[in-house]
């Protein structure tokens, strides 16, 4: 025992490093597999992220393309220039709107159809499902496009309303109906995620506390109150995070239907950055990209606090 630890420590080292354990030698083929995805990442994600981050702080323009290193740094000058636009509040304030009105809709008439699928309607409810869930897997533009054709002067609705002697409106050239009417086809159109969302949370809810409300004499509203509903917060969180993140981007439904009229009462932020990259205006129109980006995630932050579970 005195001779090993007498031992030079050389020697030990040596020793140990024939009889040791041997280092894992680095695993090439994962990313080998990997690369292709990263490629595309970096090429087509994240450069263009820090590239238009970076252009929002200079005074880019569709003049600069040849020579874009050429620009000058101007700070914060086109974050300044987006509140000071008339028409970029203007569309803050329609986005508001949209958000504030459409998703408290969509939500309500989800929940509704979510709690008849579940309790109410037994049979054929795979069609009824496979029927409120068709408009979200078809195209946005054809939708809009069907839409504006049944809310013409002259449309399916106005007839329909004329039937019972009520005059409908011209609903995308009035600054009155134009956005409800947006909204409406909104609703419509996301109801069938949120459905199916909610359905997925209902069907989870213990039957054994339903029973034991009724034992107690609790009604089907105070039952859907005390129970099912604290018990879908998680879920009604899921789905409001995903419907906002939607809503507040909304831009097809206004391209399509209004072109952002009349007199701007359907101009969502989306809509303006759109208009400022067609006028050559790089830079502006990277700095409302980004001011939208921190308005989704204050608003996400928001429904988290407000709609998590409480514990």
């Amino acid at each position: 025992m005195s001779t090993l630890t007498s031992a030079p420590a050389g020697l030990r080292t040596a020793r140990a490093g024939r009889g040791g354990p041997k280092r894992p030698r680095p695993r090439v083929a994962p990313w080998v597999f990997v690369a292709p995805f990263l490629a595309i990442f970096v090429v087509f994600t994240l450069l263009p992220i820090v590239s238009s981050f970076a252009m929002s702080f200079t005074d880019f323009r569709a003049t600069d393309v040849q020579n874009p290193f050429g620009v000058d740094f101007v700070g914060l000058q086109q974050y300044q220039s987006v509140f000071t636009d008339q028409q970029f509040l203007r569309s803050m304030l329609n986005t508001g709107y949209f958000v504030l009105v459409g998703i408290p809709l969509a939500i309500i008439v989800a929940l509704a159809l979510a709690v008849a699928l579940n309790n109410g309607i037994s049979r054929l409810r795979t069609l009824y499902r496979v029927g409120f869930y068709i408009p979200v897997v078809t195209s946005i533009v054809a939708v809009s496009t069907g839409w504006k054709f049944i809310l013409q002067p002259d449309g399916p609705l106005n007839a329909a309303l004329h039937l019972i002697g009520v005059q409908g409106p011209d609903w995308l050239n009035s600054t009155t109906w134009a956005m409800p009417a947006i909204i409406a086809m909104a609703v419509w159109r996301n109801a069938g995620t949120l459905m199916i969302i909610f359905l997925a949370g209902l069907q989870a809810v213990p039957q054994e506390l339903q029973e034991a409300a009724m034992v107690d004499g609790a009604g089907a509203w105070r039952r859907f109150w005390a129970i099912t509903l604290p018990i879908l917060r998680p879920t009604i969180l899921l789905g409001s995070v995903l419907l906002s993140v939607g809503f507040l981007q909304f831009f097809e439904e206004a391209f399509v239907m209004t072109q952002g009229g009349p007199l701007n009462s359907t101009l969502s932020i989306t809509y303006f950055t759109y208009n400022q990259f067609g006028f050559g205006q790089y830079g502006l129109a990277s700095a409302a990209s980004y001011v939208l980006f921190a308005v989704i995630a204050l608003v996400s932050l928001i429904q988290f606090r407000t709609l998590r579970s409480q514990d």
